[in-house]
């Protein structure tokens, strides 16, 4: 089995997100877009069921899929009947857990294309959750989410020790995010995701866009880069300096813009 949870990592060059936004209205049918959920399309919030969606995301989104006659996808650690639930009715085509599920076309099926964690791993985990006030852990089927937000001094600690527990199991790796860990299969990622995405039918033959603010999005900036396109980020804990958009209400505002530069 594959290993990509060393992926490489990639400077990218200058991007002006206000011409690119130009280019892409003014020629959609040569682009696809992948957009990161937390962080990037919403802000932060305390828990992960807190999130709020902006009046006026859904129909922004709903009309950005139609400039580019489908090719826009979700790419996210969350499941995707969670990103289905924030966005509906809106259904559209989705990477879930990190790469480990996907939706192929817009309202299809979910496929699980990584294997469901062991019973014997998601004990291991909560045991080592419950030990320390704060942390949370979200069961994905294929992925375990373990938050710390409410107990910021206890990551060196967590981390440690799901790296010590998750050596023993081959196919699963730890990999950061903002105030989470998240235990998932280490043959897929964001990257990985993208790049299979590019295959079908919706996406071939255009220039990738990611959009990402996080550890977790970094495969993936990195693949579009490599497959012709550019990768933005969006500032926060991971990207300091240098971001393309300083919050997720720059992306938004950029994303309800290229449907109207016509």
């Amino acid at each position: 089995m594959l290993d990509f949870s060393t992926e490489e990592k990639e400077a990218p060059g200058a991007i002006c997100p206000v011409s690119l936004g130009e280019r892409l209205s003014a020629r959609a049918a040569e682009w696809a877009l992948f957009i990161d959920i937390d962080g990037t399309l919403l802000d932060m919030a305390p828990s992960p069921d807190a999130v709020e969606i902006p009046n006026g995301l859904v129909e922004t989104l709903a009309r950005v899929k139609q400039h580019f006659a489908g090719a826009v996808a979700l790419i996210t650690g969350r499941r995707i009947v969670d990103a289905d639930r924030f966005f509906a009715p809106l259904q559209l085509i989705a990477l879930g857990v990190h790469g480990s599920e996907a939706r192929r076309v817009p309202k299809g099926s979910i496929s699980m294309l990584g294997e469901p964690v062991p019973l014997p791993l998601i004990r291991a985990v909560h045991a080592i959750a419950d030990a320390m006030p704060g942390v949370l852990v979200e069961d994905k089927g294929v992925g375990l989410a373990v938050h710390y937000r409410h107990a910021p001094e206890a990551r060196a600690a967590l981390e440690a020790q799901l790296k010590r527990l998750v050596q023993g199991w081959q196919s699963f790796a730890v990999r950061p995010g903002r105030k989470v860990l998240d235990v998932v299969s280490k043959a897929h990622s964001k990257g990985t995701g993208l790049t299979w995405l590019m295959t079908l039918p919706a996406f071939k033959g255009r220039r990738p866009v990611m959009i990402g603010d996080d550890h977790g999005d970094e495969p993936a900036l990195v693949a579009a880069r490599r497959l012709g396109g550019y990768g933005l980020r969006v500032a926060g804990e991971h990207f300091r300096n240098g971001a393309e958009f300083h919050a997720p209400a720059g992306v938004r505002a950029w994303l309800n813009g290229l449907h109207k530069a016509q």
